[in-house]
């Protein structure tokens, strides 16, 4: 009989992160429901940037109460760049930072029942229905989901595909899928395209988990259409939280953990990270999630960027300063809400020779180029509605150009999410 001591095991949640502090608020609520399901298991939660507490901190916290082996679950909808490289990243040099311990990196959300489930209650919620009595049918309404938009195409395509299992299963007259980020359609323009089809009644549903800035600008986009269209009823759904269902998806992925249903032979977000990183296509690179400074409330850029961002523009001549920090401002930004609250000069002309190779430094995450950003329903459709005009370094000249009166007309004003 083996006297071996069996390893103290512990639960790493790692999200995104937020300006949004009633964001940071609400994810600590999907920790605290899974808490309650592992009371004898040490659960902590961290975020990737902007918020606290970071990455390395909840590792340490773990650590720190004798936790030898971890089981780290990607707090994402989707696996897009974040779930794919930057969480993985993170892990991969904490571990080889602490000998001894071992971290098992389990699958994002997906669309698992449970999550569909609680998608469709949110929605039911918000027409006053009951979800354990449902219509029938919907018929005289349209569904439109919110996807968050990345420039990762399977992850888009899990929110269409989302959208169609959730028309099916509730029944409505018609159902689309709008983004929030770098892909098409955007809200604003998604909606008033959608608004042809002549539907008297519109649920507009996002799939996040948590509120935050995106949230709070998609109300301002739909509120603003309504608006313009009081004819039409529009119905908001409220946003995922800390559903009950939510907190089973979660459970879920950590029990594939600990049964061992990740080692069945296929990829999982880690193996395919390290071969990734193996072949030489991604990077192992520093991260916000390890640099950002709690007592900083600042909700911007942590200590170590803004140290670094400094000096890089305190070595450029004038006439290289507004590229420079365009594309500083745009490194950060990253696959996430760009309505940022700007510490630089916003006196910039439209001249901007954008670099497209993306180049992050040593700390930014890595978004990946996407080759429809100048699509006509896309991102460029923002400009001038509430988001700043240095939305994203992919614009090109002559997208700049084409929507330069927007551009001229939209730098003082401010973004829906911070009204």
């Amino acid at each position: 009989m083996s006297n071996k001591k069996q390893a103290k095991k512990g639960i790493m949640i790692c999200g995104h992160g937020s300006r949004d502090k009633d964001a940071e608020r609400e994810f600590g609520l999907v920790a605290k429901g899974l808490k309650e399901r592992y009371p004898d298991i040490p659960v902590e939660y961290g975020f990737l940037e902007f918020s606290a507490p970071n990455i390395h901190m909840g590792l340490d916290s773990l650590v720190n109460q004798g936790v030898e082996e971890i089981y780290a679950i990607p707090g994402m909808l989707f696996a897009a760049t974040h779930a794919k490289n930057d969480i993985p990243s993170v892990l991969t040099t904490y571990e080889e930072k602490h000998p001894g311990l071992n971290i098992t990196y389990g699958r994002e959300l997906g669309l698992q029942d449970d999550m569909i489930e609680a998608f469709q209650a949110r929605i039911y919620e918000s027409l006053c229905l009951d979800p354990e009595n449902p219509p029938e049918n919907l018929y005289d309404t349209m569904l439109v989901v919110v996807g968050r938009g990345t420039s990762d195409t399977s992850a888009n395509a899990e929110a269409a595909k989302l959208t169609r299992i959730v028309n099916e299963n509730m029944g409505f007259g018609w159902a689309d899928t709008v983004y929030s980020g770098v892909t098409y359609p955007s809200v604003g323009v998604g909606l008033e395209k959608l608004l042809k089809l002549g539907f008297k009644r519109i649920v507009v549903a996002p799939y996040f988990l948590f509120t935050g800035r995106l949230i709070k600008r998609i109300q301002g986009y739909v509120n603003k259409v309504a608006e313009a269209n009081p004819e039409i009823a529009f119905v908001q759904a409220h946003y995922l939280s800390d559903h009950t269902k939510v907190i089973d998806a979660f459970q879920h992925r950590v029990e594939e953990i600990m049964q061992g249903e990740l080692q069945t032979g296929e990829e999982t977000l880690m193996s395919s990270f390290k071969r990734r990183l193996a072949a030489g296509e991604v990077d192992i690179h520093h991260h916000h999630a390890e640099f950002v400074d709690p007592q900083d409330d600042t909700q911007g850029l942590s200590e170590f960027d803004t140290k670094h961002f400094t000096n890089l523009v305190q070595s450029l001549d004038h006439s290289e300063k507004k590229h420079s920090v365009l594309l500083k401002h745009h490194d950060h930004s990253h696959d996430h809400d760009h309505s940022h609250s700007h510490a630089h000069d916003h006196s910039h002309s439209h001249d901007h020779s954008h670099g497209h190779s993306h180049s992050h430094g040593d700390h930014g995450h890595s978004h990946g180029v996407y080759k429809h950003i100048g699509h006509p329903m896309g991102p460029r459709t923002m400009i001038g509605e509430g988001i700043c005009c240095c939305f994203m370094s992919q614009f090109t000249d002559e997208i700049l150009e084409e929507e330069k009166d927007k551009i001229d007309g939209d730098c003082t004003k401010t973004a829906f999410a911070h009204r």
